[in-house]
Parts: C-alpha cells; structure tokens; sequence
C-alpha cells in the first residue's frame, strides 16, 4: 500500500476527507467501482465491528449479487431535478 498526499486544492476530495472524518464512506465511481475511505486509526476496529454486524453483512451479501444499477440522469429524471 502506498501513501498518497491530497494537495488543499483538491477541494472535492478533501471535502471528502472532511466527511470520512465524521464517519466511514463508501465512495462509488462513475463506473460502479466501490471504495471505503476510512480514518486509517480507526480503520481495523471498523472492520471487526463491520463483520461482527450480521444486518450490514446481509445487506452487503445482497447489493453484491445486484447486477444493475440506475444511471444518474435516470435518478435526476425520477426524483423531478432533470
């Protein structure tokens, strides 16, 4: 694993910093592509408690068996914003 630092003009990623601060996020790419950005102390006893959670671990069991996903103009277009 390789550190990477995050310039102060990276204003999108370190508003993201700013919420993984507050609590765990998963971060999904345009292309589906999944990510957890964890603060790196807590980031062990997260996992042991994540897998200790048999609710989330069910939910998780079934959003990896989903094969489709909703296109963002489809959700804007849903919910009336587009």
């Amino acid at each position: 694993m390789r550190t990477v630092v995050i310039p102060r003009r990276a204003k999108g990623i370190n508003a993201l910093l700013q919420q993984a601060r507050r609590q765990n996020l998963i971060v999904r790419s345009p292309d589906g592509q999944e990510f957890i950005l964890a603060e790196v102390n807590d980031f062990d006893r997260e996992i042991e408690l994540t897998r200790q959670n048999k609710e989330l671990m069910a939910l998780l069991d079934r959003r990896a068996k989903e094969t489709q996903s909703v296109p963002l103009n489809e959700v804007k277009k849903r919910l009336g914003l587009a």
